[in-house]
C-alpha cells in the first residue's frame, strides 16, 4: 500500500505532467511504469514538468539525475525527486 507521501508525490508529478507534459492522453489514464515518451513527452516539456516539481517541493534535481531515463515514467521521476530531496552524501575517496 503507498504511503501518504507516495500518494502525494504521485499526485504532484501527474499535476506538474497534466499541466507542463502536453501528453496526448489524460495523465490520470497512465500506469506509474508507462513510457511517458511514447504518449508525447518532449525535452522542452521534460524541462517543464521538472521546473514544475522543483517549485512545487522547493528541492533541485541532482545533477547527476539530468537525463531522459530519470523523466521516462512516473516511478522514474517520483524516484528521482525523492532522492533530490535527501541531502547528498559525501564520496569517500
Amino acid at each position: 500500500m503507498p504511503s501518504e507521501g507516495d500518494t502525494t508525490l504521485d499526485m504532484l508529478v501527474r499535476d506538474a505532467l497534466t499541466h507542463h507534459g502536453n501528453l496526448a492522453v489524460d495523465v490520470s489514464s497512465l500506469g506509474v511504469d508507462d513510457d511517458l515518451y511514447l504518449v508525447g513527452l518532449t525535452s522542452h516539456a521534460t524541462i517543464n514538468v521538472m521546473i514544475a516539481i522543483e517549485d512545487a517541493t522547493g528541492t533541485q534535481f541532482q545533477e547527476h539525475l539530468m537525463r531522459r531515463s530519470t523523466f521516462k515514467t512516473i516511478d522514474a521521476i517520483k524516484q528521482a525527486a525523492t532522492e533530490s530531496a535527501q541531502p547528498a552524501q559525501p564520496h569517500q575517496l
